[in-house]
């Protein structure tokens, strides 16, 4: 229980709390339009709530996810197998084309020239 009282969780409940009042208080704005006469604003008085609804469900998901001990997606993306094999078929064309090697060479220069010189 006191994982979920450090200032990172902390500031995660102030937000939810904060965003769960904001959206009911624009649903009750948008409930006082209706009645009003404007006929727009009925159904925005019922997605605001449905705005709330969200973030006490995503809250809470959270929440059982930091108990279960789910870890978060990685940050660093791994190349698929297919980008590898990709490489291996240009080194073999390359081995077997010297031209076609230094035209490559060319080219890949040429390519982090032009990215230089766009910075």
């Amino acid at each position: 229980m006191r994982r979920f009282l450090t200032p990172g969780w902390l500031g995660l409940h102030a937000l939810a709390i904060v965003l769960c009042g904001a959206f009911l208080g624009f649903g009750w704005w948008q409930f006082d339009r209706a009645q009003s006469g404007n006929d727009r604003s009925w159904a925005y008085t019922f997605e605001w709530p449905i705005f709330a609804i969200f973030v006490i469900v995503m809250w809470v998901k959270m929440i059982r996810d930091e108990r279960a001990g789910v870890k978060p997606a990685p940050t660093v993306i791994e190349e698929p197998a297919e980008a590898e094999v990709k490489r291996e078929i240009i080194k073999r064309h390359e081995e077997e084309d010297p031209a076609l090697a230094a035209y490559n060479r060319y080219l890949a220069r040429l390519s982090s020239e032009s990215a230089r010189g766009r910075r």
